[in-house]
């Protein structure tokens, strides 16, 4: 009997079960192993995804640095973009003038755009501004370059986030995949390689939705409160777009009291509210007042719908953003719309990230002549956690091998979805993500 039981207890281990009790020495030894295996591949998953997310310009020709420029995916596109030429004229302003100059290059933004038949960036996309404006007064570097590291290093540090998020949500094992095909994600590899904001506000998008999270599940806690509340401040001081991330983390709220993610108390929907008015204050703060504030932004929304590239790339249909993401990352978005017909209710987690998705989607495919896949960039953690389970339901018949059999494939869905960035952003020289150039790429049109 008792040798019955500790081939039972052993094969509990193979199958890689970290929530089951141990009772024996060998047992615990088995299961630290196992731990141990799954820490190195979260490990080099890491290691991988900072590599392909470091600016190409480390890489400079010479030995020895040029074996590793080789083999770095170094996007196509050379130039300096449309936006990313304004930022760099936004760092540099503040570089020559300081950052107490910001009402005066806000007034001189309304008296340019007046002149303007279509719209320009605002400086009310502060953090990303300042951020790079810290990084110069740092480390020395030009603005341009200054934005390039600011976006390349928050592209790192949403992949850490992003590890830390999947833990909470999945565990340990769910964590590994997800950080693995986050690493090889094609569209957060190419925000780390250009000066977009568009990464940067994934991360706090992303992190504003990891503390709406804890705060739900571990209520009245009083530092996650604070965080969440000072992430929502830096998401709206980030970009205009922070509402479509707010309209997803209010569906959150909104669908709680029938899908019950956690509890919502007062504290919390006060800070909900606080934390974008505070990001407000500051911006019409940084303005100079309330009247350029507005000024900025009523300019913005009538001149964007008659810019003539937003007429022609930035419309379409409702369903537009999924045709995008499917000509991006086929495997991975069929498989994260395979698991979402498995949805049950006690699978909070995955109904979580599943009414964020829907809900900032609701709003973003309803803006005229104002879809592009950059704004996608927040629903890549919830797609590939999305999809890592529908790994894991697919192969649960096969329990001896279910998480061999999980890992080979997103391995496999690792090395496409690089092969993917390298058809895109190296031989087609993509900088824009809109359909038009997806599509050529591909050869779907020629």
């Amino acid at each position: 009997m008792e040798k019955c039981r500790a081939s039972d207890a052993s094969v509990t281990v193979l199958q890689f079960d970290f929530d089951q009790p141990t009772s024996t020495a060998l047992t615990l030894a088995q299961r630290f192993r196992v731990e141990t295996l799954y820490l190195a591949v979260l490990c080099l998953a890491l290691l991988i995804g900072v590599f392909l997310r470091l600016p190409s310009s480390l890489f400079s020709p010479g030995e020895p640095l040029h074996v590793i420029k080789a083999i770095h995916p170094e996007a196509g596109f050379k130039g300096v973009g449309f936006d990313e030429a304004l930022y760099r004229g936004y760092v540099d302003d503040l570089i020559r003038d300081g950052i107490t100059s910001y009402p005066d290059l806000a007034e001189r933004y309304v008296e340019v755009q007046r002149r303007l038949a279509s719209a320009i960036l605002p400086p009310t996309r502060f953090l990303y501004v300042f951020a790079a404006y810290l990084w110069h007064k740092i480390f020395g570097s030009d603005a341009l370059t200054s934005l390039h590291d600011i976006s390349s290093f928050f592209s790192i540090m949403f992949l850490f986030l992003a590890a830390g998020f999947a833990f909470r949500l999945g565990g340990p094992r769910v964590a590994v995949w997800v950080t693995a095909l986050m690493c090889c994600a094609p569209t957060q590899i190419h925000m780390a390689q250009h000066a977009l904001i568009d990464g940067f506000f994934a991360f706090w998008a992303t992190a504003a939705l990891w503390l709406l999270w804890e705060n739900l599940r571990r209520p009245n806690l009083i530092p996650w409160l604070l965080l969440y509340a000072l992430s929502l401040t830096l998401l709206v001081l980030t970009k205009e777009n922070a509402m479509f991330a707010y309209v997803g983390l209010v569906a959150v709220l909104a669908t709680n009291r029938w899908l019950g993610f956690g509890t919502i108390t007062p504290a919390l929907l006060g800070l909900t509210v606080i934390g974008p008015l505070a990001g407000v204050v500051i911006l019409v703060f940084l303005c100079g007042g309330a009247d350029t504030f507005y000024h900025i932004y009523s300019l913005l929304i009538s001149k964007a719908s008659v810019l003539p590239y937003a007429i022609a790339t930035g419309d379409g249909p409702w369903y537009r953003y999924l045709v995008d993401l499917l000509l991006v990352s086929p495997l991975v978005f069929l498989l994260a719309w395979g698991a979402i017909f498995k949805l049950r209710l006690n699978d909070k987690a995955s109904l979580f990230l599943v009414v964020f998705v829907a809900g900032s989607y609701a709003v973003m495919c309803n803006i005229r002549y104002g879809m592009n896949l950059r704004y996608a960039n927040m629903w890549d953690l919830p797609l590939r956690y999305l999809a890592v389970l529908s790994l894991r339901n697919l192969f649960v018949f096969f329990p001896q091998c279910s998480e061999l059999l999980v890992g080979s494939f997103v391995v496999l869905l690792c090395a496409f979805d690089l092969r993917q960035y390298h058809i895109f952003f190296v031989q087609h020289n993509l900088y824009e993500l809109v359909t038009g150039g997806l599509l050529h790429a591909l050869q779907i049109l020629k």
